[in-house]
């Protein structure tokens, strides 16, 4: 069953190296996540699986000590999911999104856990991403997400997609249901507005709503900010 999830934002930018000279306008984002993945470690999961949006040669799973990275950044910083694992660990590249979870991983020293992978599609039904959710949540006896996903990024004239009235709002709502641990909430998230303001987190926070139906979680928003124009959210469930 899900005994803790956290929920962080997934833009390269969160790793320095990426970020250089504008590394320190996310400083407050990278401590939030620090605290959010300090309640993963401290509910004492058997297995920690990292759910995060992937285009489709990156969907599906991935093992632990899969290798990504940010050349396409232009960087050259090669990250791993979790220790070094087994066959099939070089066979494709991690997605973005879980490359940056790795990174999160590595600069807390994760080691309370096996680690693996799911890259999500971004247009993923709402119903297959809850029915993922519950298969996660049976996987082992006590189950910790680390969900990886961004809000609109149509909250500003200079954001990656522009200007949409809608998005705040949205957002808003997201920050709520993330925040309260509404799974409820979650899953009635309109997939097609999502899609149009470009809301990388959509299908990743579903499967967080599928695995925690009925696991009794609560919890706390630790950021919400809409730096570039683009929503970022911090929650921990327990």
């Amino acid at each position: 069953m899900l005994v803790a999830a956290a929920v962080c934002p997934c833009p390269p930018l969160l790793v320095p190296e990426v970020a250089a000279g504008a590394a320190p306008e996310l400083d407050a984002a990278r401590a939030a996540c620090a605290d959010a993945l300090g309640v993963l470690a401290a509910s004492r999961p058997d297995l920690l699986v990292v759910v995060g949006p992937a285009a489709q040669d990156g969907a599906g799973s991935h093992p632990q000590g899969a290798v990504g990275g940010f050349g396409g950044f232009g960087v050259d910083l090669e990250v791993r999911l979790g220790p070094a694992g087994g066959d099939g660990a070089r066979e494709r590249a991690l997605p973005p999104s879980l490359a940056v979870a790795a990174w999160l991983l590595d600069r807390t020293d994760w080691a309370a856990a096996p680690v693996r992978g799911l890259g999500v599609e971004e247009r993923l039904a709402g119903e297959r991403c809850a029915r993922a959710g519950r298969e996660l949540a049976e996987a082992a006896e006590r189950v910790a997400l680390l969900v990886m996903g961004d809000g609109s990024a149509c909250r500003t004239l200079k954001a990656p997609g522009y200007l949409d009235g809608r998005a705040v709002d949205f957002d808003a709502a997201a920050a709520r249901a993330l925040g309260a641990a509404d799974t409820t909430a979650l899953l009635a998230l309109d997939e097609q507005a999502a899609y149009e303001l470009k809301v990388a987190g959509r299908a990743p926070w579903q499967v967080l709503a599928g695995a925690a139906q009925g696991a009794g979680l609560g919890g706390t928003l630790l950021y919400e900010e809409a730096p570039y124009g683009v929503g970022y959210f911090v929650a921990a469930w327990s």
